[in-house]
């Protein structure tokens, strides 16, 4: 079989690597460090989280970098607290946000209201200028359930967008093939997925590196500059200060790709092969 680097034009064996930064638009902090990270940095790719207040921010900064929304259902601070974008009663909690945890979202919501808001989001996405090159799930709320990928995968199907998709050997865990069902579809997605919990990616970033085998893997981080406001409203913002100097400001992460013989690639390419198929 032609493998997915053969498909986007590379030998049989490249290693190509995505480096995503997630949570653009959660905060002031997050756009400053995200945007560094795609012009400057090492990032090839971010995910918008279209509800949070500061994702009209993010939209005015925009230049045309490769983006993708990162579909939301959770906002799992205490005092920071974001909502959906249309009118959903089941994804509201007590407080007049999403729910914070994933168990609460899949205890209440109703699905054809899961469907028609992330949908509102990736219209927005668009509405706002976004170029949007794929999707991905904040706290893997889509990922992990088999009724809520289904709504995943049926939103990449609509919109022709690739997936971040859960390593393989999640689907045991899970119970269900979902690589399989989103290939059936056509959709694209990395060979491998490097899974962690919390932020601060570097030691898995440096392990995944260390390790890294043949085919298109994503890593991810949450980079986002020291402020006064990110660090009143996440309580991991030392992780995600980490997260942008490592991106950013730290040559050994360019020394461990070169070391690793690893290109970097975007989900522009993935979305660009799906398009074109």
């Amino acid at each position: 079989m032609t493998t997915l680097a053969e498909r986007l034009g590379h030998a049989s064996d490249a290693k190509l690597v995505i480096i995503n930064c997630d949570d653009l638009g959660s905060s002031r902090a997050a756009n400053v460090a995200v945007y560094e990270a795609l012009r400057t940095g090492l990032g090839t790719s971010a995910s918008l989280m279209v509800p949070c207040p500061w994702a009209r921010d993010a939209a005015a900064g925009y230049r045309g970098d490769d983006v993708g929304v990162h579909l939301t259902l959770n906002a799992e601070w205490e005092t920071y607290r974001w909502a959906p974008i249309t009118q959903a009663p089941s994804l509201l909690d007590g407080d007049g946000g999403f729910p914070r945890t994933i168990e609460d979202t899949w205890d209440h919501a109703d699905l054809e209201e899961v469907r028609r808001e992330l949908h509102a989001q990736i219209e927005r996405a668009i509405l706002w200028g976004f170029d949007v090159t794929h999707l991905d799930s904040h706290m893997g709320t889509l990922q992990l359930r088999a009724d809520f990928f289904d709504a995943y995968l049926e939103l990449a199907v609509d919109f022709d967008l690739p997936l971040r998709m859960g390593p393989s050997g999640g689907e045991r865990i899970v119970g269900f093939p979902y690589r399989d069902l989103a290939a059936a579809q056509g959709i694209v997605f990395p060979d491998h997925f490097v899974l962690y919990s919390g932020v601060g990616a570097r030691r898995h970033v440096e392990k995944a590196l260390f390790e890294l085998g043949p085919g298109v893997t994503e890593v991810y981080l949450h980079p986002a500059v020291d402020t006064d406001e990110l660090r009143a409203s996440h309580p991991d913002w030392a992780g995600r200060v980490e997260d942008h100097g490592f991106l950013c400001n730290d040559p050994s992460l360019r020394d461990l790709v070169e070391r690793a013989g690893a290109t970097l690639i975007g989900y522009r390419e993935l979305r660009d092969l799906q398009r074109a198929r």
